[in-house]
């Protein structure tokens, strides 16, 4: 017979299955949100997307054919939209007039879909966000009907700029994308969470499964990742380990971790001993 606290346990676990989260009014379960480049092939994309299972996928509109170079392999052949949610997003735009064209040529392509993820960098060599010109994108694509879920660097005043201009999600960066350093900055990325009324995901620079956990440890609501999976040895078994630090890292979180302390502190107390 099962113990009442084994069925306690249980009952924690299983309240995961109710602990969603929504972008612009859609509901989504899996916090780990994948890209598409840099992998081999197009079916081991699918494969390691599959075994991560993610719901929203991020696809590079400059880069990847999604239906606008007729004849070649199309990525929503192997990640299907009636499956996948797919985020366009507005990788290689270096300014706010390319990235706004970018996101209205993927509304076209998607049949109206209006959720993009806006990235416009500052230079090749960092890709860090140009911010002055990622405002500016963000309040044009805003005023034209597009939820705009934003990368940014992981400046707590720029994340409330983005938010109260209207982004549907903030997403501040862990580190350089396709660094693999992890979280540089957590007490920054911890302020930006605290202070937030919008989901609010770790995009960019995380490099294993320990990353992952983090940043949801931290309070993030998910986290947007696509080098650390494609450029593993094995890719499929890696998405199939960020899904799991992003389930422990939430559940971690909701948990509430003991309090840090600088000497030690008997696991066993010796109030109450008997000799």
């Amino acid at each position: 017979m099962p113990t009442e606290q084994t069925i306690d346990i249980a009952r924690a676990i299983d309240s995961n299955a109710g602990d969603g989260f929504s972008i612009a009014g859609r509901a989504f379960t899996s916090r780990l949100l994948v890209g598409t480049g840099k992998y081999k092939d197009m079916d081991e994309t699918a494969r390691a997307i599959a075994a991560s299972g993610a719901e929203i996928v991020t696809v590079a509109v400059r880069r990847t054919n999604m239906g606008q170079n007729p004849g070649e392999p199309n990525i929503l052949d192997v990640l299907p939209p009636d499956r996948y949610t797919i985020l366009p997003n507005t990788a290689g735009c270096y300014d706010a007039e390319s990235a706004v064209r970018t996101c209205r040529l993927a509304r076209e392509l998607l049949d109206g879909h209006n959720l993009v993820k806006l990235e416009v960098l500052g230079d090749q060599k960092t890709l860090f966000p140009d911010v002055i010109q990622t405002l500016a994108a963000a309040k044009e694509l805003i005023q034209d009907g597009f939820d705009v879920m934003v990368y940014t660097n992981d400046d707590p005043i720029i994340a409330r700029q983005l938010e109260d201009i209207g982004c549907c999600a903030v997403m501040p960066l862990a580190a350089p994308i396709g660094s693999g350093l992890g979280i540089r900055n957590p007490l920054n990325i911890l302020t930006i969470v605290e202070n937030a009324s919008v989901p609010i995901l770790v995009d960019a620079g995380v490099g294993t499964a320990s990353d992952a956990a983090v940043a949801m440890e931290l309070g993030c609501d998910g986290v947007l990742m696509n080098t650390a999976i494609a450029a593993a040895k094995h890719p499929v078994l890696m998405a199939s380990a960020m899904r799991k630090a992003i389930e422990a890292g939430r559940e971690a979180y909701r948990a509430g971790r003991m309090p840090a302390k600088r000497f030690a502190s008997a696991s066993s107390p010796i109030a109450g001993t008997f000799f």
